[in-house]
């Protein structure tokens, strides 16, 4: 692909555009909030709704594979790449890498600063680094019920309205 169009197009698309036009695979309604789709975004495939935060990585490539190539002559123009697979359902907190070789199952929740790695069951949340299993869907909706608000998707004063009082007259 020619550097300097794929260049305008990082600069110009939105990230769910940009992601279509270097090739990531991915399904209806998803949103992504990053640009950082590696070398090999072809190599990328994504389910319906998922969503991204912001500053997620995926990397497909494994650089350390340059010190074998230093070590080896058998191995000199030998690169490392493999798939990330993402199912449905999923969302993707901040600053989250994704690396080569991924897999995620369908309902999963990826905490922010997460370092993925391996194949991430379905109906599950994972956070830390390196990511492990926190707990099953069902209990991270037990666990934070009593936060849940009717806010989504309404006007920014009528949310702050309802936040204010809730925060800071209950102190929960």
């Amino acid at each position: 692909m020619n550097k300097i169009l794929k260049l305008l197009a990082y600069k110009f698309l939105s990230p769910n555009s940009y992601a279509k036009f270097i090739g990531v695979k991915f399904g209806s309604n998803c949103k992504f909030r990053t640009k950082y789709f590696g070398t090999e975004p072809y190599l990328i495939e994504v389910g319906d709704n998922v969503q991204t935060s912001s500053n997620v990585y995926f990397i497909n490539h494994d650089g350390g594979v340059g010190v074998l190539r230093n070590l080896y002559k058998d191995l000199k123009k030998t690169d490392l790449i493999k798939r990330i697979i993402i199912g449905n359902n999923v969302f993707i907190g901040f600053n989250v890498t994704i690396l080569l070789g991924t897999k995620i199952g369908d309902n999963v929740i990826v905490g922010a600063g997460s370092v993925v790695k391996g194949e991430l069951m379905s109906n599950s949340v994972y956070a830390g680094v390196p990511a492990k299993y926190i707990c099953s869907i069902d209990s991270y909706k037990e666990k934070n019920s009593r936060f849940f608000l009717n806010t989504f998707s309404i006007e920014p004063v009528k949310k702050e309205e309802i936040l204010r009082g809730f925060f800071l007259k209950s102190n929960p």
